[in-house]
């Protein structure tokens, strides 16, 4: 079954360019980035690899760490990255995981169960779907999962500002609207009566019957 927005992210122990890691231990207090790539030694995924890698320091700010995935083993994860770094002028710090017997992708539902054969020979179509990013809460809870095409490189800063609003909501009780950017005004949720965003926001103006906006709190 498909994972939704509100389950737990499976849990599973791996090795990975770091060493060993038991997912929902390596988590700890903060917040995790787990995104795919179809196959090693790819250039839309140097690409990403490399700007994940550049934006790492802004990710720790938030506790949200990163760990990249792909069906290939480790020992090709720790060839590639002298390549993302040549390309991109980023090392990449993060640990990537090896997933040659496709177990992790069958768990997040990234290939289909019957999915089989050796991964060396398996070509990045044949894993075109292992391509999804994941924001995991601190709960443990699945918070956000985008599944792109292989051709279409991933916009990680739209992955840090989605990580900041949901932030804000963890945090203070608000959403953000279309096109929200930090210091941007936000909504005020339903769960808020109007005297409780008073106390917790000072004002806030009533846009339509069921939208009132704020100053971004913090």
């Amino acid at each position: 079954m498909a994972l939704r927005i509100g389950d737990t992210a499976p849990d599973f122990t791996a090795n990975s360019t770091e060493g060993e890691i038991r997912f929902h231990d390596w988590i700890g207090d903060g917040y995790a980035i787990l995104f795919s790539h179809p196959k090693d030694f790819t250039p839309v995924c140097t690409t990403e690899l490399g700007a994940m890698a550049g934006m790492s320091e802004e990710f720790a700010k938030r506790n949200a760490k990163i760990m990249g995935i792909s069906v290939d083993p480790v020992e090709d994860h720790v060839r590639w990255k002298s390549d993302i770094a040549s390309y991109t002028g980023h090392e990449v710090r993060y640990p990537m995981i090896g997933d040659p017997d496709m177990e992790i992708a069958k768990l997040y539902d990234m290939l289909p169960a019957e999915a089989s054969g050796d991964p060396s020979k398996r070509t990045p179509a044949d894993n075109q779907t292992v391509r999804t990013v994941f924001i995991i809460g601190p709960d443990r809870k699945v918070k956000l999962s985008l599944t792109y095409p292989m051709t279409t490189g991933r916009n990680f800063d739209e992955i840090l500002r989605a990580l900041d609003s949901i932030r804000l909501t963890a945090e203070h009780k608000v959403a953000t609207p279309a096109g929200w950017v930090q210091g941007g005004d936000v909504i005020v949720t339903g769960a808020v009566s109007d005297d409780e965003a008073r106390e917790k926001f000072g004002s806030f103006e009533q846009k339509l019957p069921y939208l009132r906006t704020t100053k971004q709190p913090g």
